[in-house]
């Protein structure tokens, strides 16, 4: 995969005027941008369609999770948008996951189309022990990040979404194929913002880490075009 592929810009942004300014910005500087909840609550599919247009590869960035039917359903009208990668809750349990991804396939199958990725957020990369220690969990951040990379990949999805930090032990649980989305990534030259468990670019990826996912370092940058070459520069570097 070739790096530019490997980024993914996040767009969050509250209106699609924002988002599409950022994009004409940063014009062929980027391929793969990721629309989540504000953005896509906001400006709803016209800004899949959008970026489709230009030839752009898209993260629907959701995390669903409900019920088997539920979430199965959704998944099946998302996949009609065209989007490359959609993800759901891991924690939405086995049979959510199983017919979540039987749904992308057989919607993707009935348009005559590949099957967008599927992948499931494991633990938000904002969550730290502070945090997580109310919740009275049996295992640590990182026995259950590994435990539900596992149930996804039993279940049939593609791929995880998880930080940085636990993405080598699940390229080593997992496989080589398995793909890993990392949020939580900053450059040494930007700010963590909310993020807790993060790692520069060259880190994730040594790490085992398939695609980045990048935001403001990049659309808050003075210079975006300036900040998206000097992350795929570290990123090329780290995958020589």
């Amino acid at each position: 995969m070739k790096a530019d592929d490997r980024l993914i810009t996040a767009l969050d942004f509250p209106t699609a005027a924002e988002a599409k300014a950022v994009v004409e910005e940063l014009g062929d500087a980027v391929s793969f941008y990721k629309v989540g909840m504000e953005l896509f609550y906001s400006a709803g599919p016209e800004m899949i369609t959008y970026l489709k247009e230009r030839g752009k590869k898209v993260f629907l960035d959701l995390k669903l999770q409900d019920i088997p039917n539920t979430v199965a359903h959704s998944l099946a009208v998302l996949t009609r948008l065209g989007a490359d990668i959609l993800n759901v809750h891991a924690v939405g349990g086995p049979k959510m996951l199983a017919e979540g991804a039987r749904a992308v396939r057989e919607a993707a199958a009935s348009l005559g189309r590949p099957a967008p990725r599927l992948i499931a957020v494991t633990v938000l990369t904002s969550m730290d022990e502070a945090q997580w220690k109310p919740l009275h969990y049996a295992n640590t951040i990182a026995e259950e990040v590994l435990d539900l990379a596992l149930l996804a990949k039993d279940s049939g999805l593609d791929g995880v979404v998880a930080s940085p930090q636990e993405a080598k032990g699940i390229r080593e649980r997992c496989g080589r194929d398995f793909l890993i989305v990392t949020p939580g990534v900053r450059p040494a030259w930007a700010a963590a913002n909310d993020q807790s468990r993060i790692a520069t670019p060259a880190m994730a990826l040594r790490n085992g880490a398939t695609q980045l996912v990048i935001g403001r370092p990049i659309t808050r940058a003075a210079d975006k075009k300036e900040a998206v070459r000097k992350i795929l520069e570290e990123m090329e570097g780290a995958q020589a």
